[in-house]
């Protein structure tokens, strides 16, 4: 994967599940561009490094560089995560680019901002590097895991050459010792830190990318719901933009962001409801999380961690703000019940560990 990191969803999981293997005693070699913290014990970096001019060169290069560290390691075993190819076991963890354009592109604003969206994208010598990427890692039928069935539909359609039924589906499990509810004496304690009043209704949400994330949805939605109601936004990206939107609809007293937030189990907890409008997501971490935690959660069908949530929280549109509304004052109404983990879903590290057990003994099997 292009970075050693605990920051970062994908890199998280790789983090961890690097540092699974080797407390189960296998020795285990992280291919990647940047280390970019203390890898866990038992895990060994090969920092390739990713220079270049230009990102498609860089893409590239990493790509090239990892098949011929993979190859020169005389590894038991290859695990693929990000941008690379030639891997025993290709864990999947978003659609194909272009479904991610097709489905994405709806995030911003009809007409010029959405069609120069679409030509920048096409022009990016880095993104037909990716599709390119994309491709040449199905090919000798690499063992598949995929985040979500969404995201297995997804790659399906695209690469119909792939049977349905060789694909393995494992969803994201939060780390229950971080994300689990809390009691009444310190959630109150946590919302007077943040200074939000007892009778407010805190709707919070997560994200880098604001726009796919739907973040105008939820703002635009605001106007639609009790003047108690506010809007708490964690993630580090820049706000000026939806600060105006909410300053243009009367509400921008009601909105605040709160930029990189390094406690998120304490963030959703604060909140109310947790809603992500997103127009694209393979599974998102922050529904799970928030769930763990005993939030309601109200999400869309572009979602992947959606499987979780009942029908009624689950937004057909994500830029209808009055549907948005409507699921919100519905979640907030019902009686709150504690969130209980699916025992019929693959999830978590577990059922990895059990197909890098059986691709080994396969490997010895036959040699």
């Amino acid at each position: 994967m292009p970075r050693l990191s605990r920051y970062g969803g994908a890199e998280g999981f790789a983090y961890r599940f690097a540092r699974m293997l080797a407390d189960e005693g296998y020795a285990v070699d992280f291919i990647c561009a940047r280390c970019e913290t203390e890898p866990p014990a038992g895990v060994r970096p090969v920092v390739l490094g990713r220079s270049g001019p230009f990102k498609w060169i860089k893409v590239l290069r990493f790509a090239l560089k990892a098949a011929k560290a993979r190859r020169e390691g005389g590894y038991d075993l290859s695990i693929g995560l990000g941008k690379s190819y030639g891997h025993d076991l290709l864990r999947v963890g978003g659609g194909p680019q272009r479904n991610f354009w097709k489905l994405s592109s709806r995030a911003w604003p009809a007409g010029f901002p959405r069609i120069m969206k679409r030509v920048r994208r096409e022009l990016s010598p880095a993104n037909h590097i990716v599709q390119w990427l994309e491709r040449k890692r199905l090919r000798n039928g690499p063992t598949i895991v995929c985040v979500s069935d969404l995201v297995r539909g997804w790659v399906c359609e695209a690469h119909p050459e792939v049977d349905p039924a060789s694909v393995h589906v494992i969803y994201n499990k939060p780390d229950f010792d971080r994300f689990h509810p809390v009691d009444q004496k310190l959630r109150e304690d946590l919302r007077h830190e943040a200074g939000i009043a007892p009778d407010d209704v805190v709707i919070t949400t997560a994200g880098t990318n604001f726009a796919l994330k739907g973040v105008s949805t939820l703002i635009k939605a605001l106007p639609h719901l009790p003047g108690n109601w506010r809007l708490r936004v964690a993630g580090g990206r820049n706000p000026s933009k939806y600060r105006r939107l909410a300053g243009s609809l009367g509400v921008g007293k009601r909105v605040k962001f709160l930029g990189k937030v390094d406690e998120m189990p304490d963030f959703y907890r604060t909140g109310d409801i947790f809603v992500l409008p997103t127009f694209y997501d393979a599974c998102s971490n922050a529904v799970v999380e928030a769930l763990a935690c005993g939030s309601r959660v109200v999400s869309t069908r572009f979602n992947g961690s959606s499987v979780f949530l009942p029908p009624e929280k689950v937004l057909d549109d994500p830029a209808d703000e009055h549907e948005l509304a409507r699921k919100a004052l519905l979640a907030f109404s019902e009686p709150h019940e504690a969130f209980f983990w699916p025992e019929d879903l693959p999830c978590g590290m577990e059922p990895y560990l059990d197909l890098v057990r059986e691709l080994l003994h396969n490997k010895n099997s036959n040699t």
